[in-house]
């Protein structure tokens, strides 16, 4: 199960320094033009802040391709299973290699020279690269036409970013999850797994199935637009907008509190206040409200 907590309204820098439409839209003055990825950061450290219980992160590939949005991850302790596309490059084993210094002229070098790192390899040129002992296939859930299922390799990498121009970013090493179903052509999927508490590889059937699990947020986001106008919106103004997107998501909450209480293995205590379930005598009571059991 899945809802949103919180958003923030991504705007354009050209949008955002047009004062006309700053003033016409009301615009906080203290709002600055975010990028999506620094919006993201900042929607987590609200999380953060708020206690939320800390799970995976799950991204698609405009976020996961972003190093410096991965690295921040790392640097806070958020295990992730982000997509990222084909294209990127990496290295299979660690570029930390020993600093040459055969000249005695001129400063020691700090960092090792591009002859001495290992070669780089885009995620597509690793797919194909693999034996096919590499490669297991793993069903990670039941769908409504059966078992789904794919095959799946993993791949200890070291991202490669900014390489090219010297930049020297801290490396940590990195899982590769690739799906290449046996029957395709190419490999359909790639996402980058870390895992905060252990450099070892994970179960590979986890790691499918939280790089997965950002389906059913897919089919929650639809539900919420498709069911409840999220994006329906028509208007023009900066509250407007924040009032819109926080009414669509307590209408959403309260739908998902009442298919939880309508199950049989219900994981939730009620309130007090809690209006009774179907079949119940109502006693009164007022407004729905659940305590989440320690499990």
């Amino acid at each position: 199960m899945s809802w949103p907590v919180s958003w923030k309204l991504f705007l354009p820098e050209e949008w955002i320094n047009d004062r006309e439409r700053r003033k016409r839209a009301r615009i906080p003055e203290e709002t600055t033009h975010r990028t999506k990825g620094a919006l993201a950061l900042e929607l987590i450290g609200q999380a953060q802040q708020w206690q939320l219980p800390a799970g995976i992160v799950l991204a698609d590939s405009a976020y996961g391709n972003d190093f410096d949005f991965r690295q921040e991850l790392r640097v806070r302790q958020l295990g992730y299973a982000v997509a990222v596309e084909p294209r990127t490059v990496v290295w299979l084993s660690d570029p930390a290699v020993a600093i040459s210094n055969s000249s005695r002229k001129g400063r020691p070098r700090q960092y090792p020279r591009k002859a001495d790192l290992p070669p780089v390899h885009s995620l597509k040129a690793v797919a194909h690269s693999l034996p096919a002992g590499a490669w297991r296939t793993v069903t990670w859930r039941a769908g409504t036409k059966g078992p789904m299922q794919s095959r799946f390799a993993l791949v200890k990498v070291w991202a490669a970013h900014g390489w090219t121009s010297q930049q020297h970013p801290e490396r940590k090493p990195e899982w590769l999850l690739i799906e290449w179903d046996k029957d395709a052509a190419e490999p359909s999927d790639y996402w980058m797994w870390w895992n905060p508490t252990s450099d070892t590889a994970p179960a590979l059937r986890a790691a499918v199935r939280a790089a997965r699990g950002r389906w059913k947020i897919e089919q929650d986001y639809r539900e919420l637009k498709d069911e409840l106008g999220l994006d329906h919106f028509e208007g023009r103004g900066w509250l407007g907008w924040h009032h819109h997107v926080t009414l669509v998501s307590l209408a959403f909450a309260f739908l998902r509190s009442e298919q939880a209480r309508s199950k049989k293995n219900f994981w939730c205590e009620l309130a007090d206040d809690a209006p009774p379930a179907s079949g119940e005598p109502d006693s009164g009571r007022g407004s729905l409200s659940v305590v989440p059991k320690q499990v």
